[in-house]
C-alpha cells in the first residue's frame, strides 16, 4: 500500500490526464509513483495536500464524510471577517445544494507559503485576512461558496492537512511518501 503527500500547484487538475486544447497541467508532470490516484479532489485554482494511494479502502476511509476525516483550508478571503461572518461560517450556511454542516473557524495571521504564480490580485482599498476553516464534508467549491455566502470572497485556497496528515514543509509540486 502507498500513501503519497503531494502539494498540488495552483491550476494543475487532480487527474493524470486533460483532453481540453490546449490540454492543462495534470498529475502526470511531478514524477508520481505508477498505480496511485487522488483521494479526494482539490479545485483546479485551489492549492495544498493532495492524498494519492493505490488502496481503494484506504482512499474511502480518507473521502467519506462518515469518517470524518477533518480537512483544514487556510483560506485568504477579500473583506473583514466580523464576529458576525464567523459566527454564521460556524454554524454552517445555507447554499444552493443545502445547509452545510458547522465548520471551525479562527481568524489567523498570514501562513508563510510560498509565492503563487500568478499572484493574487491586491487592492489598497479593500482588506483582506487570512481564515482557517477546518470541514467534515466536501462539497463541489465548498469553501469558496461558504466565505462567499457571508460576503468575504476567497482570495486564496490552500488545504494544509487532511485527518492526521498535514502539507509540511513541501513545497508546490514536491511529494513524499507516507510512512
Amino acid at each position: 500500500m502507498s500513501l503519497i503527500l503531494f502539494n498540488k500547484p495552483f491550476n494543475v487538475l487532480c487527474q493524470f490526464t486533460d483532453r481540453s486544447v490546449p490540454p492543462r497541467p495534470t498529475l502526470a508532470g511531478f514524477g508520481l509513483p505508477p498505480q496511485v490516484y487522488a483521494a479526494g479532489r482539490l479545485d483546479h485554482d485551489s492549492e495544498g495536500l493532495l492524498l494519492l494511494t493505490d488502496d481503494g479502502g484506504l482512499a474511502h476511509r480518507l473521502t467519506d464524510p462518515r469518517h470524518k476525516a477533518d480537512k483544514t483550508y487556510w483560506v485568504q478571503v477579500e473583506g473583514e471577517p466580523t464576529p458576525e461572518r464567523l459566527a454564521q461560517l460556524r454554524r454552517g450556511v445555507l447554499l444552493n445544494d443545502g445547509p452545510t454542516l458547522p465548520a471551525g473557524i479562527e481568524q489567523i495571521d498570514p501562513p508563510v507559503l510560498w509565492v503563487r504564480d500568478p499572484p493574487v490580485r491586491f487592492r489598497k482599498t479593500v482588506p483582506d485576512a487570512w481564515l482557517a476553516v477546518t470541514l467534515r464534508e466536501g462539497r463541489n467549491r465548498q469553501v469558496r461558496r461558504m466565505t462567499a455566502a457571508v460576503g468575504l470572497p476567497t482570495l486564496r485556497l490552500v488545504r494544509a492537512s487532511i485527518g492526521p496528515y498535514q502539507l509540511g514543509g513541501l513545497q508546490p509540486g514536491q511529494w513524499r511518501q507516507s510512512e
